[in-house]
């Protein structure tokens, strides 16, 4: 039987470090959950099977949030997919097996807008998985995610365990990566932007050709919508989140440079791959439950600004 989420479970982050999971924290302390569960890497290797059975064993978390995985943008999934598939496939299979196990009465697994074709029809719609070629370049990273879903659904066919699956698009925010080769797109530009306004850089070289179109969704949106799906009886078992609005790599590195005050010339590299060249998410299941983002992108990436210039001073 389906349910709404109880506050006064124990809850599990799994990677409450990350831009998602520490999210999700703040939005379910702000909710008054009064159960949270959280371990640091350090505390706890969920690449290790055993480590994970034994936690899993000892605090029965009724409900997971499963937003721990290994992430990067373009270069670093060109640069390491044995990594981004060995990690993510340990991951999400010990932690959705022992959840299982342990007796939590619902999961959610955090996917990725990159698991779908890379030619698929747009928006896209969550019936389009495994219709055709992912994207090659972060293809290691989508096929762990991909055998992640499949695996929620498995277990909630043979098991009746009730695991959620959510896609999102590209996400942007508080605690978010930016590593200058390792970043996805929205933080990678806010460093460049932000540190040639600072060096007084003549010109920013921007990766790709700028054409892409590209979806953006402020964090604490994403973290809302999993929120309302897992107080929600007979969730979906697969749901795309996103804002509904897409702009071209080009127009978001011209708003970028606007919003940090940089003002010098902004060069294209076509050398550089583009990666998939669209990929709006069709969001009409979570249309029909009720749920909008709310955050703007200019005032999203102004905060995002903000608060990056200010942890570099």
């Amino acid at each position: 039987m389906s349910e709404s989420m109880d506050l006064d479970a124990r809850i599990y982050i799994a990677g409450h470090r990350g831009m998602v999971g520490s999210a999700l924290l703040r939005r379910l302390q702000a909710m008054g959950a009064t159960q949270l569960l959280t371990r640091s890497r350090d505390e706890l290797d969920l690449v290790d099977q055993s480590a994970v059975a034994d936690f899993f064993m000892r605090e029965r978390p009724e409900y997971v949030f499963l937003a721990a995985a290994k992430v990067g943008g373009i270069h670093a999934n060109n640069t390491y997919p044995a990594e981004f598939i060995q990690q993510n496939l340990a991951i999400q299979t010990n932690i959705i097996h022992s959840a299982w196990r342990h007796g939590c009465r619902k999961l959610l697994f955090l996917g990725s807008s990159c698991i779908y074709p890379r030619d698929c029809p747009q928006p896209i719609r969550e019936s389009y998985l495994l219709t055709g070629p992912l994207e090659p370049t972060n293809e290691a990273y989508a096929i762990a995610k991909i055998a992640g879903l499949k695996m929620c659904q498995a277990y909630r066919i043979q098991y009746g365990f009730e695991a959620i699956s959510v896609m999102p698009t590209n996400l942007y925010g508080p605690g978010d990566n930016y590593h200058p080769e390792n970043s996805h797109v929205a933080a990678a530009l806010i460093r460049r932007f932000h540190e040639a306004k600072i060096a007084g850089a003549s010109e920013v070289t921007v990766w790709g050709s700028g054409k892409p179109l590209r979806e953006f969704l402020h964090v604490d949106d994403f973290a809302d919508a999993c929120l309302t799906l897992m107080q929600r009886p007979n969730a979906p078992e697969v749901a795309n989140i996103g804002s509904g609005h897409e702009l071209s790599v080009a127009e978001l590195a011209r708003l970028i440079a606007e919003l940090t005050g940089y003002t010098g010339r902004i060069v294209f590299d076509p050398t550089k791959p583009d990666g998939t060249l669209r990929k709006r998410l069709d969001t009409s299941v979570m249309d029909t439950i009720g749920w909008h983002a709310s955050t703007p992108l200019r005032a999203g990436l102004l905060e995002a600004i903000n608060a990056f210039a200010a942890s570099r001073h």
